[in-house]
């Protein structure tokens, strides 16, 4: 499947850090053309660049807040007028909030779903059809660990994660048999922005995490095998078996002492996942 992507098209949103950031140097560099989306135009002219000199690569900047209702509609547009189709599309934006609900702001839960649930779903709608009526692409959905349970301050979140999971496994069922490929990307704790966003400042520094190119990497070869989901570190997935076994009850409240505000949080935690380069005052 990755020897196909040479000469074609990727959309990547949240592009211009992290996550999103490692798959257009990776994507580049098999060769592919891509579209960045994320709201710093700054930090993607910079990395645009960079992998047009490096890889030859054409590179299409769209500076947006994919957390509007109409931002699906507007991407797609934009890819519309450059006249390409989109062989792979990496639905990477994504933010969290971490807090308990009577400190934390409805409106930021408002913006935090219309990014990770709305405007996901909406590409994979807006893009898929063109893929199954071609017979070839794929999709890479950024999901979590956090996917797999209910995580206790980060509730929405954790909901959030578990749809985009859902969602891509059902529509992987829909679009194998057609020769296109979706895929749930399940990461745990990586170095990104992603917790100092979310209101963890300082995660990083206590805890073990994964970089972003093994995250990448993993993601890429879970794709080449056409797999419909992956965890990206063993001790999560063996993590997200443990979950499964346990009862509801104990799930839920063993994760009150990971991200429980003001307590130091407990270095094992499994499941939350710093993707995204989006802020949450967006």
């Amino acid at each position: 499947m990755l020897d196909s992507f040479n000469d074609r098209w990727a959309l990547v949103t949240g592009a211009s850090s992290g996550i999103g950031a490692e798959f257009a140097a990776r994507l580049a560099g098999r060769g592919m053309h891509l579209v960045l989306a994320a709201r710093r135009a700054d930090r993607m002219n910079e990395l645009a660049e960079s992998l047009e000199t490096k890889h030859g690569t054409k590179c299409h900047i769209v500076a947006i807040d994919l957390s509007t209702s109409d931002a699906g509609a507007k991407l797609i547009d934009e890819i519309n007028k450059l006249g390409v189709d989109i062989e792979l599309l990496i639905n990477n934006a994504g933010v969290g909030l971490i807090g308990e609900v009577s400190t934390t702001d409805p409106i930021d839960i408002q913006q935090m779903l219309k990014l990770n649930v709305n405007t996901l779903t909406d590409l994979s709608y807006r893009v898929l059809p063109g893929m199954l009526e071609r017979g070839h692409g794929a999709i890479i959905n950024v999901s979590s660990v956090a996917a797999f349970q209910p995580v206790a301050y980060m509730g929405a979140y954790a909901a959030s994660k578990s749809y985009v999971l859902h969602l891509s496994e059902a529509l992987w069922a829909e679009s194998r048999s057609r020769g296109v490929t979706v895929l749930a990307l399940c990461p745990g704790v990586t170095e990104t922005e992603f917790f100092d966003v979310a209101g963890a400042p300082g995660w990083l520094k206590k805890h073990s995490s994964q970089t972003p190119a093994k995250v990448v990497r993993k993601a890429l070869t879970a794709l080449e095998k056409r797999r419909q989901f992956v965890v990206t570190n063993w001790k999560d997935y063996i993590m997200t078996i443990l979950v499964r076994l346990a009862t509801r009850r104990t799930a839920v409240n063993e994760s009150k002492r990971y991200f429980r505000p003001g307590r130091k949080a407990n270095s094992n935690q499994p499941a939350a996942t710093p993707e995204s380069d989006e802020p949450k005052n967006s």
